[in-house]
């Protein structure tokens, strides 16, 4: 998903579920080679932008790993706890959009 995607989707997402009122936050993670890192993402969604072949992004709503044989669909949306993990030997750039709902 392309950011420019991401934004017109983000846009009719909010409006789905009623909360219209947010703020945007761009995220960048550089991941060492092999790193997890976890993000707890419980009270935001995370839509992941310009995904990177050799890394994976779990979260409690769904999945995004295109070496994962197993998974029937990626998903671009994250919320909950979010495990991000570089498969690859260099380091690795994963981006996403962070929607914080205002209160």
């Amino acid at each position: 998903m392309t950011p420019a995607l991401a934004l017109e989707y983000i846009s009719r997402r909010m409006s789905e579920l009623c909360s219209e009122d947010y703020h945007l936050r761009f995220r960048h993670l550089r991941l060492k080679p092999g790193e997890q890192r976890t993000i707890l993402a419980h009270t935001t969604l995370f839509f992941l932008t310009d995904p990177p072949t050799d890394a994976r992004v779990e979260s409690d709503i769904g999945l995004f790993d295109e070496s994962e044989l197993g998974a029937s669909e990626l998903q671009y949306e994250h919320k909950g706890t979010i495990l991000v993990t570089n498969y690859s030997i260099f380091s690795n750039h994963v981006r996403f959009i962070q929607v914080i709902p205002k209160r």
